[in-house]
């Protein structure tokens, strides 16, 4: 263990913490205060950093570099391609696109872009084609990118560790193993923590609407508390067990178990209205990909704030835009877990080129997201339409989760009476999901906390389960003191966390051309 990395984490995780546990108010106005800044001021930076993510990639794909092998070239892939594929997925995903592909359409149909009218046609169509977009290439770019830099400095320049200030030291140099290094890994862990512990508690309200539907009980803390239990069992168990054992027979199991109960959601759903919206959805996305990627609703935002001056309020107080609420709040929150995922991918990349990363990570990644929005959205979508759910309305009174689980049952019950077992297969494939994530969260924290060569060699295995435990921990006392304004703090402490981590995530990049100049002229 790197003690000093490990105690700064838990001291930077107790001070932000505390304060969120003792005041959840106050600490949740001044991290709302932070975030409406960021997106105000600084959120075309977020805009940018996705594109150019993009403009990279494919440059090191298609370029001279694509066929640069992890490990040299004689180096041998370590995982199947399906399951090193369904580790990426997994790990970088987790429940939360079963949680925002089911439900996310309701709230661009509520608050549609682009002035269109909300609950109108054209607000559905826009929800339809939003819902790919912030789940798509853009989003697993981000992902994507600081593990090649991360890879390539453990698997071809011999680093002795794979930090995430590591992958910086073509540029800071030396400094690496300085205070400057240990100030970017503590940061990286910090957003990490944050950032998971929002996925646990969004999932885990999810999935205790679903077990309160099958007991026929209402939901309670009790019930949650009981969720984040055997979810910390779960992943605690996988983690110890490690890689090849653990984490990899998680993410194949999960991977088939996806498989199934999309097939059968299909099967079962309005599979016509599926395709079509499917097929008008990525029409209207490729059409408008670069509008929607530089779109800041300026003559909004500017509106707002005069607005808001006239009433002698500061221009944070300003109503959000659709811009800043949702894509620059998406491509900040990636870019947050994007260190973690590239940590994670390079440990698993090994014998597989860049070109192979960057299309498993941009097309394979992509595909799988918008897999649980053509059926499990567009089937929700499709309830709203005919009259079987009011999913908007539910969503509007603060039942989310419900409105989920009332989705999936709906599926069930439309041609067979086995609404029941759907939701249970639902549950089931939930509660795998976001263990396939934690465990691979908790392996990259004890990896990033260890001394060097923490990522060729696995951690140890004491120092897995303490991470999983303070990510369970640290989810169940959220949800203990202020259910979700405590996690909507932390969610946007994420969101702060990612304005460092841009600069960071340069400097990664920077020192891979470095490299690869150098290694390969």
């Amino acid at each position: 263990m790197d003690k000093v990395i490990f105690g700064m984490a838990f001291i930077a995780i107790l001070m932000f913490a505390t304060p969120l546990v003792l005041w959840p108010a106050e600490g949740k106005a001044v991290l709302g205060v932070a975030l409406s800044w960021i997106t105000k001021t600084i959120g075309w930076m977020f805009l940018w950093s996705a594109i150019c993510a993009i403009a990279i990639l494919l440059y090191l794909a298609f370029g001279r570099y694509g066929q640069v092998r992890f490990g040299g070239p004689a180096a041998r892939p370590e995982f199947s391609t399906l399951s090193w594929i369904g580790m990426l997925f997994c790990a970088g995903i987790g429940s939360s696109v079963m949680y925002w592909g089911t439900i996310e359409w309701a709230y661009y149909y509520a608050g549609p872009p682009f002035g269109a009218e909300p609950r109108s046609q054209t607000a559905l169509e826009w929800a339809g084609a939003y819902g790919l977009f912030h789940w798509g290439v853009a989003a697993w770019a981000i992902y994507c990118l600081p593990a090649l830099p991360l890879g390539y400095a453990l698997w071809n320049r011999a680093q002795p560790s794979t930090r995430l200030s590591a992958s910086c030291s073509g540029v800071i140099g030396r400094a690496v193993d300085g205070p400057l290094g240990k100030v970017i890994d503590v940061l990286f862990m910090f957003g990490l923590i944050g950032g998971i512990s929002t996925t646990i508690g969004l999932g885990t309200p999810m999935l205790s609407a679903g077990i309160a539907d099958l007991l026929g009980i209402a939901r309670s803390f009790a019930l949650d508390a009981a969720v984040i239990c055997i979810w910390g069992v779960l992943f605690g168990v996988s983690v110890y067990t490690g890689l090849n054992r653990g984490i990899r027979l998680l993410s194949d199991i999960n991977v088939w178990l996806v498989a199934g109960l999309l097939s059968c959601a299909f099967l079962f759903g309005p599979k016509m209205f599926q395709m079509d919206m499917f097929t008008n959805s990525l029409g209207m996305m490729f059409e408008h990909f670069f509008t929607m990627s530089f779109n800041t609703d300026p003559v909004v935002k500017a509106g707002n704030v005069i607005a808001a001056t006239a009433a002698g309020d500061s221009y944070v107080d300003a109503a959000g835009t659709f811009s800043e609420g949702w894509t620059m709040f998406y491509w900040a929150w990636w870019i947050a877990y994007a260190p973690f995922m590239g940590l994670f991918a390079a440990r698993i990349s090994r014998g597989r080129t860049f070109k192979q990363l960057i299309l498993a990570e941009l097309v394979a990644g992509s595909i799988g997201c918008w897999l649980f929005f053509i059926v499990l959205g567009n089937s929700a979508m499709f309830f709203q339409m005919d009259g079987t759910l009011d999913v908007s309305a539910m969503i509007a009174d603060g039942r989310a989760p419900e409105a989920i689980i009332a989705v999936v049952r709906a599926l069930g019950d439309r041609i067979l009476p086995v609404g029941g077992l759907l939701v249970l297969a639902f549950v089931v494939l939930a509660f795998i999901f976001g263990a396939t994530t934690m465990d691979s969260s908790a392996y990259t924290l004890a990896a990033v906390a260890s001394e060097d060569d923490g990522m060729r060699h696995e951690p140890a295995r004491w120092h897995r389960c303490v991470w999983a435990l303070v990510l369970a921990a640290v989810a169940l006392s959220l949800l203990y003191v202020g259910g979700k304004d405590t996690l909507s703090a932390l969610q946007s402490a994420s969101v702060v966390v990612a304005v460092p981590l841009v600069p960071i995530l340069a400097m990664s990049v920077i020192s891979l051309f470095k490299w690869l100049r150098a290694d390969l002229p």
